[in-house]
């Protein structure tokens, strides 16, 4: 038998008798023979409950001042956990973050784990002890190389366990928690959520990151960047639960710059693409649902869809595809618009279109990568026609001609080897579910910045005034519908991202929307954003179409799309969010049996 990293969160944890609980779990994995580095997260809701004596004292307290509070939760837990694993005759060890050697850069309240310093958990191993570490915490070197007690987010434990078990290469690591695993969607908004057997890390991410709290997104990529088997399973059962798969071949070596590693890993140009943009359509529900059935009822398989922010009672939409079928698409698009009398919508068609793909678990929580991508482009002077972002890819569509410059281009900018790119890829995900999960996410917000100028460099100036401001965004589409002519064209832009940024990313536009006399800041309707995830979306055709009409025939209404390769979100309404989670489930065939309902997300 070989080495495990367990971790149990708060709720697992909460009081005594489910302490003891626990430990009676490790005895039996020790008794198996394995090795253990146990991972634990405060008790119940012992973060909650200092994060709100803080609070009571300072709306504002200082990020060192909550590390070193918030850190003390976590030593409650080793401590009493290792006490209870003596009191079962079991050898053990608690140790702090900064004991156990986990390192991180110096940013309190987030931050990221840089190294692990494994010597003295190994020595504690060797000598046949159970090491209970502290999650959710580390050390770094200060402004005067002093050493400072750090802490990594919520979720950090999680993070933790997965830094440690590829740091010592360990067998697999385990994330015990209080449902049977990772569920097709979240168990208190729809009872027939179902357990997933296996799941990709790509798709976890994306997951992960829409608010499925079950995982947190930077152990899912820490897990798929060094190949640590991951799994998800009850406190209360010895269910197997669920296997988190990565598609990388081998293992990256070592344990140094764990969560700074290069973050884009890969990039693609497709050539040969066409783009169809609609303009001016209705905007109710039900319209999209037409449009892409027709488009999958005539045998087109549809890439990139993106709806933009409206003005007034219309839309805009606008789709990819390859250039062969082009016009048979547009045949379709025209037969529908006659059909609806959308009189004062507008088609556009053209072919010669390429688009380039940057991919990489290290895009996800990093503001500046989608800026670099577009600062280099400008610089290039390539204009981007339609932008789609998820939080493992980044996708721009431009001129064919300007493809291989922009694959050079981004090669260089993120030192990918020649290996690490790809012309015109093979569709993936054959074989494999078109939607295996469905997550809704309601801490969103909507903002349009309108009559941006249309040229090279403007997109990028929007998302690096964010990024420098620390602010990432969740979706970013670019508007198919253009205002004014010649050298005073423009567009719209729109993106969704969390509700608490809205007035740090007003400020950060503000001095750029003034060097632009039209452009301005608009603030959206509360909204809600739900997303259907799976791997195999790209081989599937109507997969957007089915899940637009689950929407319309709710009574519905989108607001925005944005698609990525194995992701399909639509912004609706934020009071609508419930319902339209529970009607793509459905839509999906994914309910079965009620399942045990979650007791709260872990720590």
């Amino acid at each position: 038998m070989g080495l495990l990293v367990q971790k149990f969160g708060g709720t697992s944890l909460a009081d005594v008798e489910r302490i003891q609980a626990v430990a009676e779990r490790i005895a039996a994995s020790r008794e198996a023979g394995h090795d253990l580095v146990v991972v634990v997260s405060a008790m119940g809701h012992t973060t909650d409950d200092l994060t709100s004596l803080a609070r009571a004292i300072s709306s504002d307290p200082p990020r060192r001042e909550m590390d070193m509070l918030l850190a003390t939760g976590e030593q409650v837990s080793i401590a009493l956990l290792a006490m209870a694993l003596h009191a079962l005759g079991v050898p053990a060890v608690s140790m702090t973050g900064p004991q156990v050697g986990i390192v991180t850069e110096s940013t309190h309240g987030r931050a990221r784990i840089l190294e692990v310093r494994t010597e003295r958990l190994q020595r504690h191993l060797d000598n046949g002890l159970v090491v209970v570490v502290a999650g959710f915490q580390g050390t770094s070197s200060g402004h005067a190389g002093t050493p400072e007690i750090t802490t990594l987010g919520r979720g950090g434990s999680d993070t933790s366990a997965v830094a440690l078990a590829a740091a010592l290469g360990a067998e697999a690591c385990e994330i015990y928690t209080d449902v049977p695993g990772v569920l097709t969607t979240d168990p208190r908004k729809v009872a027939d959520a179902q357990l997933m057997t296996t799941i990709s890390c790509n798709e976890m991410l994306e997951l992960a990151s829409l608010g499925a709290a079950v995982l947190h997104p930077r152990a899912v990529e820490i897990a798929r960047n060094y190949g640590v088997p991951l799994v998800v399973r009850s406190s209360w059962s010895d269910a197997p639960g669920t296997l988190l798969t990565s598609d990388g071949g081998s293992r990256r070596p070592g344990h140094t710059g764990l969560e700074l590693s290069r973050p884009v890993d890969g990039a693609e140009l497709e050539e040969h693409q066409a783009v169809l943009a609609l303009s001016h359509v209705p905007d109710q529900p039900g319209v999209a649902a037409r449009l892409f059935e027709a488009l999958s009822a005539a045998g087109l398989n549809v890439d990139l869809i993106v709806q933009a922010t409206h003005e007034g009672a219309s839309n805009d939409i606008a789709f990819t595809l390859a250039e062969t079928e082009m016009e048979r698409a547009r045949s379709v698009c025209q037969e529908l618009l006659a059909a609806m009398g959308a009189d004062q919508a507008t088609l556009t068609a053209e072919a010669g279109m390429a688009k380039l793909s940057i991919s990489g678990a290290g895009i996800l929580g990093r503001p500046g990568v989608a800026a670099r991508l577009f600062d280099i482009l400008a610089k290039a002077s390539i204009n981007l026609r339609l932008i789609a972002t998820s939080e493992v890819k980044v996708s721009c569509l431009m001129a064919g001609h300007q493809g291989h410059k922009a694959l050079q281009a981004a090669a260089q900018a993120f030192e990918l080897a020649e290996l690490q790119l790809q012309l015109n890829p093979s569709p993936a995900g054959l074989d494999e579910p078109a939607v295996r999960g469905v997550a809704l996410d309601r801490d969103q917000a909507q903002v349009a910045v309108h009559r941006i100028p249309d040229r090279p460099g403007s997109a990028a100036s929007v998302c690096r005034a964010l990024a420098d401001a620390g602010l990432c965004l969740d979706a970013i589409v670019q508007s198919e519908r253009t205002h004014g002519r010649g050298d005073q064209l423009s567009r719209d832009m729109g993106f969704t991202l969390r509700r608490d940024d809205l007035a740090r990313a007003q400020a950060a536009l503000q001095p750029l929307l003034a060097q632009w006399p039209e452009a301005r800041f608009e603030q959206g309707m509360a909204i809600a954003r739900v997303s259907a995830v799976g791997a195999g979306m790209p081989s599937t055709p109507g997969t957007a179409a089915r899940m637009f009409r689950c929407l319309a025939e709710a009574g519905i209404n989108i607001e925005m799309i944005a698609t990525s390769e194995i992701r399909t979100s639509c912004v609706v309404a934020e009071a609508d969010g419930v319902a339209a989670l529970q009607a793509v489930h459905g839509a999906f065939g994914l309910g079965g049996a009620a399942v045990h309902k979650a007791e709260g997300t872990e720590a």
